[in-house]
């Protein structure tokens, strides 16, 4: 892993790529900008006049952040990438603001693999993003240890088949408790590494057979594992005022019928006003 003030940058970095698109700016003036307000003690700048050379190349930063894989770490790039797809419906804005929570969790005192992974897996889960290659970009973040990365990757081929909390469970010093009770063996060790602790565990199996996301969203409350940002709710109201919106469709009326006239097609008996 980098060094914290690496992710601190990140984080600063993708969060005001996120403010300033939304207040539409271009992204090579961000770039730009951003090169000269990050750190300069860290590696980010150097990334980002790479990522600047991509984006003027390509027009897209997703392939500048895959070849830059000592830096950006695989899930970084699998978020970018399947923000910029062409046909993708999964929202830019929302991809960087799923990248800047990561990084800011990643900086934090609070940090633990497991609330990482989680973190991740529910991006996958919520946004609909495929867990094939998702779940394999997670598996080679370099914040896993071999135990994780194995259990990961046996986990990409057992999604759907097995229920996830019960993946999660058989994993938990919970699950190990209950064994040894039941067993009345208080000396039982599992053959397998013990990946989460007794409290995601008994969440997990309260949880079997339940939507993921109800999990996800208990553990995001009993253990302050981090949010996964949501794209922001269609608007439920109407973008002009009832009486602007009316000079707005008289407008087009008068725009229409100027249109007609200039082609010299238009009617103007169905003007006339009807006999009494």
């Amino acid at each position: 892993m980098l060094d914290r003030e690496e992710y601190v940058e990140q984080e600063y970095f993708f969060r005001v790529f996120h403010e300033r698109i939304v207040d539409s700016t271009p992204a090579q003036e961000i770039m730009s900008g951003l090169r000269e307000e990050i750190l300069a003690t860290t590696k980010l700048p150097m990334a980002i006049d790479f990522l600047s050379g991509e984006l003027q190349l390509h027009g897209k930063i997703s392939g500048g952040m895959a070849r830059l894989s000592h830096y950006f770490l695989p899930f970084q790039t699998f978020i970018m990438t399947r923000a910029e797809e062409d046909e993708s419906k999964f929202d830019f804005r929302v991809g960087l603001k799923i990248l800047e929570q990561e990084a800011a969790y990643r900086a934090s005192t609070e940090f633990d693999v497991a609330g990482l992974f989680m973190y991740q897996f529910e991006c996958l889960a919520r946004n609909r993003l495929g867990y094939d290659f998702g779940v394999l970009a997670i598996s080679q973040d370099s914040a896993y240890n071999n135990d994780w990365k194995k259990w990961i990757e046996r986990m990409r081929f057992e999604l759907g088949t097995v229920d996830f909390a019960d993946m999660v469970y058989q994993r938990s010093e919970q699950h190990v408790l209950e064994v040894r009770r039941r067993l009345n063996d208080p000396e039982y060790v599992p053959a397998y590494p013990i990946l989460f602790n007794s409290f995601t565990g008994r969440i997990a199996n309260a949880n079997r057979g339940k939507d993921p996301l109800y999990m996800f969203a208990a553990l995001q409350r009993q253990l302050g594992f981090p949010t996964v940002p949501r794209p922001p709710a269609p608007r439920s109201t109407p973008v002009f005022e009832p009486q602007v919106d009316l000079r707005f469709q008289r407008l087009e009326n008068k725009v229409a019928i100027l249109e007609q006239e200039q082609k010299g097609n238009f009617d103007i008996s169905k003007y006339y006003k009807k006999p009494e």
